[in-house]
């Protein structure tokens, strides 16, 4: 199964340029060229990531995009793509998971988002192995505490 990325860039050479390298790389990508148009795919399709221009038809565009995806009942990974990187790190309280500074070397890009798949696969299982391992636990606990069967009382 091919991993699904949105890519959202309102510059149709960068947009292109990065949907040829993921496509090489194995990725089915689909495109954006603006937040409305990305959160409209959001709602619409299944992504495992999206990789959003931070600053688009406003400052605020790609961080629109990245709570959107948050939003999303399928959570993807988040990368914010920018020539102009943010310091205070901020930008993971509005859902992000990674910064992608431009320019890149194409390899170390691939390395980077191939690291964020796994880890967020990792972050999204956690929850419900805690789930479980809770729900055992409790199980356990409740077949400790249950009352001896009557021919197991009159031994």
């Amino acid at each position: 199964m091919k991993r699904r990325i949105l890519l959202v860039d309102d510059e149709p050479a960068i947009l292109l340029t990065l949907k040829a390298l993921l496509d090489i790389h194995g990725f089915e990508v689909e495109t954006a060229t603006s937040a409305r148009d990305a959160k409209a795919k959001l709602r619409n399709s299944v992504f495992q990531m999206v990789i959003t221009d931070m600053r688009m038809e406003s400052d605020e565009a790609g961080l629109e995009v990245a709570r959107a995806a948050k939003s999303a009942p399928y959570q993807p990974a988040v990368a914010l793509l920018t020539a102009f990187p943010l310091d205070d790190g901020g930008w993971r309280d509005d859902g992000a998971d990674e910064m992608l500074v431009k320019p890149m070397n194409s390899q170390a890009l691939i390395q980077q988002l191939e690291a964020l798949l796994v880890s967020h696969e990792d972050r999204k299982k956690r929850p419900a192995e805690k789930v479980s391992a809770l729900a055992a636990a409790a199980s356990k606990e409740r077949c400790k505490g249950a009352p001896r069967s009557a021919a197991n009382a009159r031994t």
